[in-house]
């Protein structure tokens, strides 16, 4: 997505962020709706919301970990060599690796009527690709945040993995550029402003918002953390983890 530049470059990331966020309020509703429903079937089940994301999509796996306002129910599928603490080259390769995903999700225990977040603003990389279907073989649902855009261009990385949105059950695109950066500036020869991390983070956090919404109203609301930044908040969440009465 572009804008009209202003004649500020960081104002014009914050149209084309400010116009992403209404596209999915728009033409990605019907992916949201998909999700939130298929959440809040899992949640009434008695199931787990599980998600994961290698570099920089691990933080939207942790987005809505352990949250105020968030879910109780959710793990998010985090490995180390993936994120980009310890080796960003080593991360880049790990999520390039093959079998890595399987052991990842034998690991972490996914079940049947969960639902696993998968997060990949490229959607190619052979552990996103292989988790899509570790998770599938274990007759979970996969609901994907990724940019179609990217996937499907020719200047994205050759992969002989089908991409991410072909896999997935239910489908948001993020609608980010091809290489995520949006924002062109005179003098420079590559873009700045990834949008992927705020726009994942706000289709992550609608869809919960929403799940949450429709088993309520049906007297059947999850659990779900409090603030631990307020009066009462630690005792709350201490009983929600069954360490307090």
């Amino acid at each position: 997505m572009t804008a009209p530049s202003t004649g500020s470059p960081g104002r014009d990331y914050l149209a084309i962020v400010s116009g992403l966020l209404q596209r999915l309020a728009d033409e990605q509703w019907p992916a949201i709706d998909a999700a939130a429903s298929a959440v809040a079937s899992s949640l009434d089940a008695g199931g787990t919301v599980h998600a994961f994301g290698t570099g920089h999509s691990h933080m939207l796996a942790e987005e809505i970990f352990y949250r105020a306002g968030g879910l109780v129910r959710v793990r998010p599928i985090l490995f180390d060599g993936l994120m980009l603490h310890g080796s960003a080259p080593l991360s880049t390769a790990l999520e390039r690796l093959d079998g890595l995903a399987e052991a990842l999700v034998v690991d972490h225990g996914v079940v049947a009527g969960d639902v696993v977040f998968v997060i990949s603003n490229s959607g190619g990389n052979a552990v996103t690709a292989e988790l899509v279907e570790a998770v599938h073989d274990r007759g979970a649902i996969v609901v994907a945040v990724t940019s179609i855009a990217h996937a499907t261009s020719p200047q994205r990385r050759a992969t002989s993995r089908p991409p991410l949105h072909e896999t997935a059950d239910v489908v948001i695109d993020n609608g980010g550029v091809v290489g995520d950066a949006a924002v062109r500036i005179e003098g420079l020869d590559r873009g700045v402003g990834p949008t992927s991390t705020v726009i994942g983070a706000a289709a992550l956090n609608a869809v919960i918002v929403e799940a949450v919404g429709r088993l309520a109203a049906a007297g059947r609301a999850p659990e779900v953390f409090a603030s631990s930044n307020t009066a009462g908040g630690d005792a709350v969440n201490g009983r929600l983890l069954g360490q307090g009465a």
